[in-house]
């Protein structure tokens, strides 16, 4: 049986590309770049080449772009290491974020507010977009940072981060202070939107591999040039002292790869993704009592997320993996957790219709003809599910 993987929101395969990018750093040019020795020497060279290629498609300087282990421990450095640094400097130190963050950003905020930060979490409405009134009040004189998702992980709703950037930008102006300053966790939205940190107006942008067809455990921060900011891991002093132990020289080559690609083909891929994106949600929501979760328009190229009425999520996952076809009940980093998610209770759905939720996210690999099998096999498991429910919702 074929399957159809249509899960790239959790994670993508190494394109081609990447794969031979990296593999002679991982068999021939193994040094260690801080060695000085002819190995080390090389690893290091190769190591730069690769910050400066990101750097170039970012459009900003070499030595704000930190590597990291991924977009976990990216955020983890951003918010941790810019409020800590900082703190000192404020009454009562502030920080303010969304509902529908990543659980990354989400777990971090809860631990920053044991900490003694207070911690302001912006409502969204029902399509998944911050209330930028409630944004522009929640800023204070306290008031450190502000992360808001580009692009959200399970609803797929682009958040309107330019606007944010202004709101942050006129406080700062009025106020003559350098504060807040402004993260967005950007690994959902490398492969389709533009990600230039200058355009967008934030101090900090966290990227990884795994969601743009490169390697796993390989991310990056950009951190804007003179930010105060401290580090999480302490060593040897690599990362500009920022993130220190052996550098993971094919796995960052591979993330510089893979952003190089994303980029150079992001609009192209974006149209022919809508293109079938819409094609299934026009009929998949044929099917009686389901509806569409997120922003009909300003959401992710790849994103679909439908709420079937009166079923189990994970039932129906379970029933299409029998049928081939890979999906997600919402966001694979935290989906051990049998609360309803966070994300789609933010937009105020109930607990009962939200377990039956359905992710399905595109990618390279997916066709018309992939979604065609999708459409024919779905209906007849929703059938088959609801006939087993015990339940009746009203949409």
């Amino acid at each position: 049986m074929k399957r159809i993987y249509l899960d790239y929101a959790a994670t993508t395969p190494i394109r081609k590309e990447v794969r031979e990018t990296m593999k002679i750093f991982e068999e021939k040019i193994f040094g260690n770049p801080s060695s000085i020795h002819k190995e080390g020497r090389t690893a290091k060279t190769a190591l730069e080449k690769a910050r400066n290629l990101i750097a170039e498609i970012l459009e900003v300087k070499s030595s704000e772009i930190i590597f990291t282990n991924g977009g976990t421990e990216s955020i983890n450095l951003a918010l941790f290491g810019i409020s800590r640094t900082n703190k000192k400097f404020f009454k009562k130190p502030r920080l303010i974020t969304s509902k529908i963050e990543h659980p990354a950003v989400l777990n971090s905020m809860k631990q920053l507010e044991k900490e003694g930060f207070e911690i302001i979490y912006i409502n969204v409405n029902k399509d998944g977009l911050i209330n930028i009134n409630e944004l522009k009040n929640a800023i204070n004189e306290n008031t450190i940072l502000v992360s808001i998702m580009y692009a959200n992980n399970e609803i797929g709703t682009i958040q309107p981060i330019e606007k944010i950037s202004k709101i942050i930008k006129d406080y700062q102006n009025k106020k003559r202070k350098n504060f807040p300053l402004f993260h967005t966790d950007a690994c959902q939205a490398a492969g389709y939107l533009d990600i230039r940190p200058k355009k967008l107006g934030v101090d900090l942008l966290t990227l990884n591999a795994s969601k743009i067809y490169g390697p796993k455990a390989s991310g990056l921060l950009y951190i804007k040039e003179n930010t105060l900011i401290e580090p999480l891991i302490f060593g040897g002093g690599q990362e500009n002292n920022l993130r220190s132990g052996t550098e993971n020289v094919s796995g960052w080559i591979g993330l510089a790869k893979a952003l190089e690609l994303a980029q150079k083909e992001k609009d192209k891929e974006s149209k022919r993704l809508i293109k079938i994106r819409d094609y299934a949600i026009k009929n998949i929501l044929k099917i009686e009592k389901t509806f569409l979760n997120g922003h009909p328009k300003i959401r992710l190229p790849n994103n679909i997320n439908i709420i079937f009425l009166d079923i189990e999520g994970e039932a129906l996952v379970l029933k299409l993996d029998k049928f081939g076809i890979s999906a997600s009940t919402g966001s694979a980093c935290h989906s051990k957790t049998l609360e309803p998610s966070h994300v789609l209770t933010a937009i105020g759905l109930k607990r009962e219709a939200i377990h039956g939720s359905l992710r399905l996210t595109l990618g390279k690999e997916t066709t018309k003809k992939d979604i065609d099998y999708l459409l024919k096999v779905l209906p007849k498991i929703i059938k088959e599910l609801r006939a087993l429910s015990p339940i009746s919702l009203k949409k």
